[in-house]
């Protein structure tokens, strides 16, 4: 005669280890992508501008610019001095083109990647074209480089890693 077999008491799924374990891939990958659905909400992109059709069609008043640079022979060189939180610069080239006193240049240091950090001075080179302004802090980043003058006949644009470039010689092509 044969002899029934017993089987140990049946134990509820969740009392289980091994379905928790396989639901927690899944419960993770929903944690994740709930945090990079709220990082995209409350973080907005500032590298997109809102107005970016008028940016395109400035786009060849910006060209017509940097050929008036390139007929005056423009030029300019950066140099941020840390110990004394002073900004020393000079533009070459024919800086006051027929007017007799010299002439204002507006520097724009743009942050790459955050616009609230971008840096707008305005400095009164000398004569011989050198200026300093005081500057107490230059964060280490990676700055856009906009000279112009005030009736923003011309301009000179160009890029500088600081601190890795100690300075940044800006020239217009």
């Amino acid at each position: 005669m044969m002899q029934a077999r017993t089987y140990p008491a049946a134990t509820p799924w969740w009392s289980q280890r091994w379905p928790w374990l396989l639901m927690l891939g899944p419960f993770i990958v929903l944690l994740g992508g709930l945090y990079t659905g709220w990082l995209a909400y409350s973080q907005p992109d500032s590298l997109v501008v809102g107005d970016y059709y008028k940016r395109g069609k400035a786009i060849n008043q910006d060209l017509r610019r940097d050929r008036a640079a390139s007929a005056l022979g423009m030029s300019a060189a950066l140099r941020y001095d840390v110990a004394r939180g002073v900004l020393v610069g000079s533009v070459g080239g024919a800086l006051n083109a027929g007017r007799p006193t010299p002439q204002r240049v507006l520097l724009h240091l743009a942050h790459a990647t955050q616009p609230e950090r971008d840096i707008k001075l305005v400095v009164v080179p000398a004569e011989d074209g050198a200026f300093e302004v005081a500057l107490p802090m230059l964060e280490r980043s990676r700055w856009q480089v906009l000279l112009e003058n005030e009736q923003r006949d011309w301009r000179l644009e160009g890029s500088w890693q600081w601190p890795a470039q100690r300075e940044v010689t800006v020239r217009a092509d």
